[in-house]
């Protein structure tokens, strides 16, 4: 069994490469700074391992492992009626040593991606820093037991990403994107926090029955027993799903997830992978005992995360950035998890998302490498890269062939999954969201070879040189090659993961010591799912033909050329220019809330309350201080006999009010 400090290490490695190359490398060794890189990945690398020891305890304990648990903070008194103290400690249970794997796994191959990546950035260093920050982060969300510790590294994620998105901060798009990314994210924050103030507020009635609203498993007893129900209930759910919608990018806050993509690639790799966006699917997921006491809280959660699905794959389908095809892929591919959660499937639901975690990864790193032949972004002057990248197209042609729920990769094991939870699950809702997700099963093998077809097939088309009008130079350069083998190894690894990891996760058959369904016999009994949802042959076959057939149509649309992309374009220009602005959403956002709307209404009246109230109170302490300093100032004349009159004058009143007093 797993020791408790060997737990917080896992946090704590990350946390003490954020202090070592804050405190100690930038300042004094800045010119050794492939230094952060090394430490980062060092600690990455114990992390990984104690959690690869975590999830062997987890496996070999029966229910979930709560170690001690340590005061925070105590409000109001200890012995007060109405006092509270806060307890933090930590919750080793089968979702957070899946999650632990992952989020380290992943994080570890980012960093190692971006030696190469980030070489000769002269914000290196930072780079490391803040990165060992966000995966540290995202560690102590997972292992978190009480809901306000939870919350405070739920925050810390939010920090993280603004830093790395803005990480180039000097470019006006990565700081707009950092400022999007932030204040939107916020938005459904407020909803989160709203949830936890209702707890805090009626805390006494948890404590009469001996429970603590912000521990997680007291809460969970408090559902299980009905000591809350009915909209109590409804409403709570509600409010968490609003801070898991903005941190997993469901509609109607998914603006800021395509933004994003100004920062440094491994940055956009980490958050759509592993931390940021996953954080809200895993905060649905370890609250699921509180969402199935609602059925309405469940269906709001099944139709977003099904809409969220079709809506952001048609976006998909028209973008010529190949970051943002993959950023609306993920918004697509979180919408099935949430859909998963909403139909009463969370194995489902965290099987892909574990899945995911490494198709996507491998992914974004494949734009990176492709970005560093070409120098651009921009899918429309790339074309032929396999001959000159076979490891990057290998890899990414495995990635996209998972992505599109192709057999037998691992996005194909979980995606059917999803597809049959939602199938089986017996409501109009259920029905409704499988076949929301069947379009997008269509539409996500599209852009995806679309985008392989447009990045590694055809001839070349100029790079980043053509894109400028052969005005590149510098570090905006073609250079036909492929990419570093310190850049490709990740790649590599990711690519095996995405080949195996469903089907090891999940055998349909066993295999010795890995029995068949383990998965979801793990996960099952913690997430309070009896019956996990098996592979069914009929949905596998009807999705297979559906995902081949998305697959034909960008054949023959971007690889033998027998549809011409601008013909199709131009019948359907109307749509083709809905989708190219994003339906106007960030028009309506920028327009309705930023610009004439709340944020400026709020942005005035907050203005006027600083200069009426704030100003006048700060100018009125200024004024009485400069006064009374004034005639204080007139009795210090400097004239020694009327200091004596002063101080015989004082004694003659003291010796006065003591008499008086006798």
């Amino acid at each position: 069994m797993i020791p408790e400090p060997a737990v917080w290490a896992i946090i704590l490695l990350p946390l003490g490469s954020l202090a070592l190359i804050a405190f100690v490398i930038r300042p004094f060794f800045n010119r050794a700074a492939r230094l952060s890189g090394y430490i980062t990945i060092l600690a990455l690398l114990g992390s990984l391992a104690l959690s690869g020891w975590a999830l062997k305890s987890a496996l070999g304990h029966e229910g979930p492992i709560g170690f001690t648990l340590h005061p925070w903070l105590t409000l109001g008194g200890p012995t007060s009626a109405t006092g509270f103290t806060f307890r933090v400690g930590l919750l080793l249970d089968p979702l957070s040593a899946i999650m632990l794997v992952v989020v380290s796994g992943v994080s570890l191959m980012v960093q190692v991606y971006s030696q190469g990546y980030m070489r000769g950035d002269p914000g290196y260093s930072r780079y490391f820093a803040f990165m060992s920050l966000f995966t540290a982060s995202m560690l102590g969300l997972v292992l978190a037991r009480n809901l306000i510790m939870l919350y405070v590294f739920w925050e810390l994620v939010g920090l993280c990403s603004y830093l790395l998105i803005g990480f180039w901060y000097h470019r006006p798009a990565a700081a707009a994107a950092a400022k999007k990314a932030f204040i939107v994210t916020r938005l459904g924050d407020f909803g989160f926090l709203l949830a936890l103030l209702y707890l805090y507020f009626h805390r006494a009635s948890f404590v009469a029955a001996g429970l603590d609203p912000f521990d997680i498993a007291d809460l969970h007893r408090a559902v299980a027993t009905g000591a809350i129900g009915g909209m109590v209930v409804t409403w709570l759910a509600v409010g968490v799903f609003a801070g898991a919608a903005g941190k997993s990018a469901q509609f109607p806050l998914h603006v800021w997830l395509p933004d994003a993509m100004e920062g440094p690639t491994p940055v956009s790799s980490l958050i759509h992978a592993a931390t940021m966006v996953a954080a809200g699917v895993f905060l649905v997921a370890r609250l699921y005992p509180v969402f199935v006491a609602s059925q309405m809280a469940m269906n709001v959660v099944a139709v977003i995360g099904g809409f969220t699905a079709l809506f952001a794959a048609t976006m998909g389908l028209v973008m010529n950035d190949i970051k943002r095809v993959m950023a609306y892929s993920t918004v697509s591919q979180l919408g099935y998890m949430m859909l998963a959660l909403g139909v009463g499937a969370p194995v489902a639901a965290i099987f892909h998302l574990f899945n995911h975690a490494f198709f996507k990864c491998l992914l974004f790193l494949g734009a990176g490498s492709v970005n560093h032949a070409t120098g651009t972004f921009n899918m429309q002057f790339m074309g032929g890269l396999r001959r000159v990248q076979p490891w990057t197209y290998a890899t990414v042609l495995v990635a996209g062939l998972s992505l599109a729920g192709i057999f037998p990769l691992s996005g194909f094991w979980s995606k059917d999954e999803v597809l049959v939870a939602a199938w089986r699950g017996g409501t109009a809702f259920s029905q409704v969201v499988f076949w929301l997700a069947m379009a997008a099963v269509f539409l996500t093998a599209f852009y995806a070879f679309r985008m392989m077809f447009l990045t590694f097939h055809g001839q070349f088309r100029g790079g980043v040189e053509a894109e400028q009008g052969g005005h590149a130079s510098g570090e905006h350069r073609v250079h036909l090659a492929e990419s570093p083998a310190v850049m490709v190894f990740p790649m590599v690894v990711l690519g095996i993961a995405a080949v195996v990891s469903g089907f090891l996760a999940n055998p349909v058959v066993d295999l010795g010591p890995i029995p068949k369904h383990w998965f979801a016999e793990f996960l099952g009994g913690a997430l309070g799912e009896t019956h996990p949802q098996k592979t069914s042959l009929g949905v596998a076959v009807v999705s297979m033909l559906v995902a081949l057939g998305g697959i034909g149509l960008a054949w023959a649309m971007y690889g033998t050329r027998v549809l011409s992309p601008q013909r199709v374009g131009r019948a359907l220009r109307p749509l083709h220019t809905l989708l190219t602005q994003r339906y106007y959403m960030d028009h309506l956002y920028e327009r309705a809330i930023v610009s004439r709307g709340f944020y400026k209404g709020a942005c005035q009246a907050l203005e006027k309350f600083d200069d009426n109230f704030v100003d006048r109170a700060v100018n009125m302490v200024g004024w009485f201080s400069r006064n009374t300093g004034h005639s204080v100032r007139r009795l210090q004349t400097g004239q020694v006999q009327l200091y004596g009159v002063g101080i015989v004058l004082g004694i003659i009143v003291i010796l006065a009010v003591y008499l008086i007093g006798q």
